[in-house]
């Protein structure tokens, strides 16, 4: 669908169509699409995603995972080694990364004051929870309408998108993991209509409401946050990037350009 191509400025990372914008222009596009919900001038909401390596191997290994992923109408980079590439390739490199949790703070400083609400689904009972509340400690006035673990059978979703609706929800974080908060996403997306955007969020609840530290900063800026997260959770996340970080290099060395 992508209704965000005409007016986004784009660049093409390992053959992946991605935007430039930067994490301060990404919330005030967000409160701007909120306004615009509010109006009646989105007849769904947007669905804004993030590119890493792990999404980029799989963008291209899985084709039943590449046309939902076109569905999304923005696409940020969250990766310093898919910023590093538009360095070396592109002559208009990316300025930054926008990573979702680092994203998180930009939003909830924009949503704040301009009353934007907000709603978490993911992550283990509790845990989108407890990240609500670090955020309305860190942001006051920050409306977070509602939250929802990640758990449930199919049966039930109905009736958790009906709870998000009925919340008043502008803007839905979605912590569902890869692919399931895709699926989600397109597959409830009328369901929606009213909401402004539904942001997809991997593991941000858990970064801020279960515990789990992020890497140091300098290894963020290095680019090897993912080799850190490797040595944390060896069986789980060290075999994931054996496999697609290679994929991943020879896509963005050989897809990327401006």
């Amino acid at each position: 669908m992508r209704q965000d191509t005409e007016t986004v400025g784009t660049i093409v990372v390992g053959g992946v169509t991605a935007s430039r914008t930067s994490r301060r222009e990404l919330a005030e596009r967000m409160v701007a699409d909120t306004a615009r919900a509010h109006r009646g001038e989105l007849a769904v909401p947007r669905i804004v995603t993030s590119l890493n390596g792990h999404i980029l191997a799989k963008y291209h290994a899985d084709p039943a995972f590449r046309a939902i992923f076109d569905e999304a109408d923005l696409v940020d980079v969250d990766g310093m080694p898919l910023v590093f590439a538009t360095r070396l390739l592109c002559r208009q490199p990316l300025r930054e990364r926008v990573a979702t949790t680092d994203f998180i703070h930009d939003a909830c400083a924009a949503a704040a004051p301009a009353g934007v609400r907000f709603f978490f689904l993911g992550a283990k009972p509790g845990v989108a929870e407890r990240a609500a509340d670090t955020f309305r400690a860190l942001y006051p006035g920050l409306i977070i309408a509602g939250t929802r673990d990640g758990y449930f059978a199919d049966a039930e979703a109905p009736a958790i998108v009906r709870q998000i609706v009925d919340a008043g929800t502008d803007i839905l974080w979605l912590g569902l993991g890869v692919p399931k908060q895709e699926q989600f996403a397109i597959e409830y997306r009328e369901q929606l209509a009213g909401l402004a955007w539904i942001r997809t969020s991997g593991g941000l609840f858990d970064h801020y409401g279960g515990n789990i530290p992020r890497a140091p900063m300098w290894l963020q800026s290095a680019g090897l946050e993912w080799l850190y997260r490797a040595m944390r959770e060896p069986a789980r996340l060290g075999l994931r990037y054996m496999y697609t970080n290679p994929a991943a290099l020879y896509h963005l060395l050989t897809k990327t350009r401006d």
